[in-house]
Formats: C-alpha cells, structure tokens, sequence
C-alpha cells in the first residue's frame, strides 16, 4: 500500500509507521514509569523517586483513591501502556481498513486511559494537596497520545460507516473479512 493510499478525505494515511511509531514508544515509556511506581505500591521498593514534591509522591501512590481496586492504580496503568503498545504494533499501514477492529480497540485504549490519567492529575491537588511528579509525567504521556491514536481510530470508523452505506455488512468489515481490494468472496449478487 503506498503512502498516497489515504483514507478517502485524508491527505495522509494514519496507519503508516511513522504514525504509529512515537505513539508506541510513548506507551513504552509510560508502561516502565507506572510499572515502577506499580512496584512501589506494591511494596517491592521501598521509597520512590519524588525531585520535586517533597513527600508528594509517597501521599499519592498511597492514598485511598490508589487502593480503591484490588490491584494498585499504577499496575492498572501499566496494564494499559502495555496494551496500548501491543495494539499499536499490530497491523500493516492500510489497518486502518483491513483490520478495523484492531484500529478501535487501540483507540480505546488509549483514549479512555488519557482520561483516567486527567481525572487523577485532577484528584491529587484537590484531595490530597499534594503532586507526584512520576505520575504527572504518565499523565502527560497519556494525553499527548490521544490525538494521534484518535486520528487512526477516526479513519477506521468512517471507512466501517461508508463501506456500509455502499452494502456491505459492518460486522464483516469490522473484522476485515469483507474487503474488495484484498480479494474478499464476492456474494452472488456480484457476480
């Protein structure tokens, strides 16, 4: 699939390497800084680093809102990098119409963990009083893929509509079972 091969509308293609790439090495970092601080909640260090919020850190990754679940905040967080960087790696450049179905699950993700990292940035000054910056920096991660991962998750969900509108089954093209350009089983009325 060549570069020009952009979703209809677009002028570049969402799926392409260079797209994906950064989004994946920023779920790489944020995956090693909340598997760290996942490590400190779950008592295998024993202090973490804090360079500038004085016992911030410790009063966040310990506080209530970080135990609500039976597993710490943080690992949940590194659950989802890890997931956001398996689902970002899967997939040729044209996935955005092949395999759809990856495309919004990667979407998904990311987006709704961007969210939750707001929401927490949100809650430590209010509740607390107090910042982490360990967890400002995943924050900040989290956003700042949620554009680009919504792009690619964007073009998926209007190739999935328009394929639709032309006939053809939504569940089938979800799943990129029903795509002309790859040699997909022409129904009889077809031909």
């Amino acid at each position: 699939m060549a570069e020009s091969d952009a979703p209809p509308g677009w002028s570049y293609n969402p799926s392409t390497w260079g797209q994906r790439l950064p989004i994946v090495g920023l779920a790489l970092v944020g995956f090693l800084i909340a598997g760290y601080l996942a490590l400190y909640q779950w008592g295998i260090f024993s202090g973490v680093w804090e360079p500038f919020f004085g016992d911030g850190s410790r009063v966040i990754l310990n506080s209530s809102i970080s135990r609500i679940l039976p597993i710490p905040d943080a690992a949940l967080g590194a659950l989802g990098y890890l997931a956001d960087a398996v689902t970002g790696v899967i997939g040729r450049r044209g996935r955005w119409r092949t395999m759809p179905w990856i495309v919004i699950l990667f979407g998904l993700a990311v987006g709704p963990l961007g969210a939750v990292s707001i929401l927490l940035v949100i809650l430590q000054p209010v509740l607390f009083g107090e910042f982490c910056t360990l967890c400002l920096a995943s924050a900040v991660i989290s956003v700042a893929m949620i554009g680009p991962a919504m792009d690619e998750f964007l073009a998926s969900l209007q190739w999935v509509k328009r394929e639709r509108a032309r006939g053809r089954s939504a569940w089938r093209v979800f799943w990129g079972l029903d795509d002309e350009r790859r040699g997909a089983p022409r129904t009889a009325a077809q031909g």
